[in-house]
């Protein structure tokens, strides 16, 4: 027994290692010596991708910040200068949904009547919460980063340096604003960016409904459509066509319908009889009473699914030809609510159709719509009374399950919808080749996200929807006035020379909401007002490059001469190649 306590007293404590090492390094002050040392040699340029404090460090953010400090060590003892400045990420969703939960209230009107200012003021002390706890982790892992001088994206320089990005841009007429169908979240009550929607796909089961559209002025005559939105329905008011596809009318028992004859055989689950000019049913098929081509069918008129007055226009309840209609799935008619589709939107923008919402920002339905007024579109319960609706009404030809990829909110996990509403919007689209030029440089590991995730989402990049309706983010720095005139502002100092009251851009002031909301800024005798949106919190933490350093207000060597940019390395997880970079 005593032979086997002496082996076991030579065997390391590793842990306590570790702790020793740590201790001598802090002692001495090892990590800022390497800085001193290598201060004259050539720059190896490092970001630091901003976690938030206001969540606790798991396991993969050790492995990351392994990852970085493996190489960061190899080029300091190589002789090269690393700068490694830490960075907090501190505005946006995360931060006020823990917030809702804390104070246990939820969504916007919560919010505004719980007070905006006490509300942001709580935003800004929750994101520290695990401050510690971070500091602790990084110091015990051995990763060396200066946590003393970091930067903190809702400090004022930082904005200021947002705010500066954000001039650029509008000045060179990249900056819009929009009404466009957006990936929208009901219960946060904002517009999300296509690569925040990227984040929060998952598989549903859900009903989809084939819908009997009656054609006006023929008995017992129907056109075909499929959904998988059937809260949609109440909305529609066109049916799309493909002018290239053929089309059919079958007789099936009494009734007659419309539909695309290749999908026949997959929605009636019968085939096709072989004449065309036979009045009789072939048993056990299907008769064809007529063939068209899509454009045959434009300007054929149906009667609406529901009454709703302010739909009910010259150009409403007709076929259009779309070219995005194909026979892959559905009848190969596309039921049309063009408040509630990218695709549908266009249409009605080309063809005239009304834009009008059946459905508010907070997924309930209008007074508009009768029996569901006021009650959410997603709900199950509501979606299933629909459905009950119109087999009442004789317009549905069946119903089955479908399991799709729907997106949901990255943050909340609510199911989004696809809404019509103005946004602010940066044009992404027109900068595509340049993006896609600038990748072909970047030495991507592994090798296959160049051309791959990157690559593919740079090939299909929108315009990116980065104004956010809510409370605790930086403030878009665009005022109007009443006749429309805009003025965008890129720094404190051009704000305190257009402000009615300068003292409220004073040395404590405060850029959130709701204190810059009450600025008001006088040109040309016009009065100015700021719109009421922040900006999407990926641009904050993607902006650090220069809002770090306050540039260009400070610093502007370390940018203009290429001393602290572009970065020769960023090691990140890969939800941050559509997100942070």
């Amino acid at each position: 027994m005593q032979e086997e306590k002496r082996e076991n007293t030579l065997i390391p404590n590793f842990p306590k290692l570790e702790e020793e090492v740590l201790a001598f390094w802090e002692k001495e002050k090892v990590f800022e010596k390497t800085l001193e040392q290598t201060k004259k040699g050539k720059k190896f340029v490092f970001f630091e991708g901003p976690p938030t404090a206001n969540g606790k460090p798991g396991i993969h953010h050790v492995l990351a910040r392994a990852f970085k400090d493996v190489v960061l060590r190899y080029k300091t003892m190589r002789g090269y200068y690393v700068e490694r400045k830490a960075g907090w990420d501190t505005h946006g969703l995360p931060v006020e949904l823990q917030v809702e939960k804390a104070l246990n209230i939820s969504g916007k009107p919560d919010i505004e009547k719980y007070g905006v200012d006490k509300f942001n003021q709580m935003c800004k002390e929750s994101v520290w919460k695990y401050q510690k706890e971070w500091e602790g982790m990084t110091r015990r892992i051995g990763f060396w980063l200066d946590m003393n001088h970091p930067y903190v994206t809702y400090k004022n320089e930082y904005i200021e340096s947002l705010w500066w990005i954000i001039k650029q841009i509008w000045d060179k007429k990249l900056l819009y604003k929009g009404h466009k169908v957006v990936p929208h979240c009901p219960r946060c009550g904002t517009a999300l960016s296509s690569h925040e929607v990227a984040q929060g796909y998952r598989d549903v089961t859900e009903d989809s409904v084939y819908v009997k559209f009656k054609v006006e002025g023929e008995k017992n005559t129907y056109i075909l459509s499929w959904t998988t939105t059937p809260w949609t329905l109440p909305g529609n008011v066109a049916l799309a066509v493909g002018k290239d596809i053929a089309y059919v009318k079958i007789k099936v028992g009494n009734e007659s319908y419309i539909i695309a004859k290749d999908r026949t055989g997959s929605v009636i689950k019968l085939p096709l009889g072989k004449t065309l000019t036979s009045n009789r049913s072939v048993e056990g098929s299907i008769e064809i009473q007529q063939v068209y081509s899509g454009k045959d069918l434009v300007g054929l008129k149906y009667e609406p699914l529901f009454d709703i007055k302010p739909l009910q226009t010259e150009k409403s309840y007709q076929v259009y030809e779309a070219d995005f209609v194909n026979t892959e799935e559905g009848t190969g008619i596309v039921h049309t609510a063009v408040m509630y589709g990218e695709d549908d939107y266009q249409l009605g923008e080309r063809v005239g159709l009304p834009k009008y919402h059946t459905v508010d920002e907070n997924g309930h339905f209008t007074k508009d719509v009768p029996h569901w007024a006021g009650k959410y579109v997603k709900d199950k319960v509501v979606e299933k009374g629909i459905i009950a609706d119109l087999e009442k009404q004789g317009l549905l030809l069946k119903k089955e399950t479908h399991t799709h990829s729907y997106p949901h909110c990255w943050r909340c996990d609510t199911p989004l919808l696809y809404y019509a509403k103005d946004s602010w919007f940066i044009n992404m689209s027109s900068l595509r080749e340049k993006l896609m030029k600038n990748n072909e440089d970047i030495n991507w590991v592994p090798a296959h996200i160049k051309h791959g995730r990157f690559g593919e989402w740079l090939n299909e990049v929108k315009d990116w929807a980065f104004s956010r309706e809510r409370f605790w983010g930086t403030p878009l720095p665009i005022w109007e006035s009443a006749d429309g005139d805009r003025i965008c502002i890129g720094s404190f100092e051009e704000l305190r020379k257009l402000a009615k009251d300068p003292t409220k851009v004073g040395e404590s002031f405060d850029p959130h909401r709701p204190f810059v909301d009450d600025i008001i800024l006088t040109k040309d005798a016009k009065e100015y007002r700021r719109v009421k949106e922040v900006i999407d919190v990926w641009f904050d933490s993607g902006s650090m490059p220069f809002a770090q350093w306050h540039y260009p207000f400070e610093n502007k060597e370390r940018i203009d001469d290429n001393v602290s940019f572009p970065a020769a390395y960023i090691s990140e997880a890969i939800d941050q190649t559509r997100g942070w970079f």
